[in-house]
C-alpha cells in the first residue's frame, strides 16, 4: 500500500486555496467544493473539501516534509504566515516547525530523513 492523497474539511473553499497555494502547493483540480493540490517533492495530491461543520478541537494534523526547515519557515514568514512553532529540533530526531490553516488544522513543516522509517526504537520484526 501506498498513502498518496488526504483530503481534509474546510469551512471557505476559496480561502483556503488561497491558503495552500501560498504554502507551495500547485493547484491541479478545482471545484466549488473541492479542490486538488500537488505537492511539489514527491508523488502524492492533497485535497480540500467544504464542510458544514468543522472539527471542534484542533483539527487534523498534517506533515509536510521539506529538506530545510528553517528556509521554508523563513519564506513562510516573509509570506505573511503566522508560525505557532518556530523550527526546533525535536526528541524523535526531526527538526519541525507549526503553522495552523484557516480551519484551525495543524500543519507541521518537518525534516526527518531516515529517522522518519528507521529510528533508532524501530520495531523490528518478529520471526516466527
Amino acid at each position: 500500500m501506498n498513502l498518496n492523497q488526504i483530503t481534509i474539511p474546510v469551512s471557505n473553499i476559496e480561502q483556503s486555496i488561497e491558503f495552500y497555494e501560498k504554502l507551495g502547493l500547485k493547484l491541479i483540480v478545482k471545484d466549488v467544493h473541492y479542490a486538488r493540490f500537488e505537492c511539489i517533492n514527491g508523488e502524492s495530491t492533497f485535497s480540500i473539501h467544504h464542510a458544514e461543520n468543522m472539527p471542534a478541537d484542533t483539527g487534523v494534523w498534517i506533515y509536510f516534509e521539506v529538506e530545510d526547515v528553517d528556509d521554508k519557515i523563513s519564506e513562510l514568514l516573509r509570506r505573511g504566515f503566522v508560525i505557532e512553532e518556530l523550527p526546533a529540533d525535536k526528541p524523535w530526531l526531526w527538526r519541525e516547525a507549526r503553522i495552523k490553516d484557516l480551519d484551525n488544522h495543524l500543519l507541521i513543516i518537518y525534516h526527518a530523513g531516515d529517522n522518519r522509517k528507521n529510528p533508532p526504537w524501530r520495531i523490528n520484526e518478529q520471526p516466527f
